[in-house]
């Protein structure tokens, strides 16, 4: 059964795409909720023609995304949760863990655009983000123990203050 979405549903599609669902899922979920409308002829042709309409609205929406996408260029989350002897979480790193995350950064999201896999241990995986049907970014998330030392990143601003405190050093000789 063909249906063209009315809203983004995380896994099936985004806003005006035409899916093919199973009839039960179209007919007693996606179609009673407002969800999706059965993708007829002139429902097709009704589309294609707001699309033609929206066209600079849509490429506004994009260029948003793309703003709020490259806010988490480079960002890495390291979250220190709670561990047993064996390395595993006492409760879980999610989708909700890591938006508060980025929220103590600074950087306010919806958690329904994030989508992950829930870490029960200590490690490393990914976070998507979709800001937009063509943007999507890729977080990675750290989970740590309590009171154990952050793993080592590389981070390119402690070389600057090195380099300062040379030239203070040097400064004090030639007087």
């Amino acid at each position: 059964m063909e249906i063209i979405l009315k809203e983004d549903i995380i896994g099936l599609g985004y806003k005006n795409d035409i899916v093919n669902v199973k009839s039960g899922y179209g007919r007693n979920y996606l179609i009673p909720t407002g969800k999706g409308v059965i993708a007829s002829s002139s429902a097709k042709k009704q589309l294609a023609e707001n699309l033609k309409q929206q066209a600079s609205k849509l490429a506004a929406l994009k260029a948003e995304a793309e703003k709020k996408a490259a806010q988490l260029e480079g960002v890495e989350l390291v979250i220190e949760t709670k561990v047993s002897a064996t390395g595993v979480t006492y409760g879980s790193v999610n989708a909700a863990t890591v938006v508060e995350e980025l929220a103590k950064r600074g950087i306010e999201i919806d958690r329904k655009i994030v989508t992950m896999r829930d870490m029960k241990k200590v490690g490393t995986s990914e976070a998507t983000v979709h800001f937009h049907k063509e943007v999507e970014v890729k977080v990675p998330v750290t989970v740590v123990a309590e009171n154990q030392p952050a793993p080592a990143v590389e981070e390119a601003p402690v070389e600057q203050p090195v380099e300062a405190s040379v030239a203070e050093e040097e400064t004090p000789a030639a007087e």
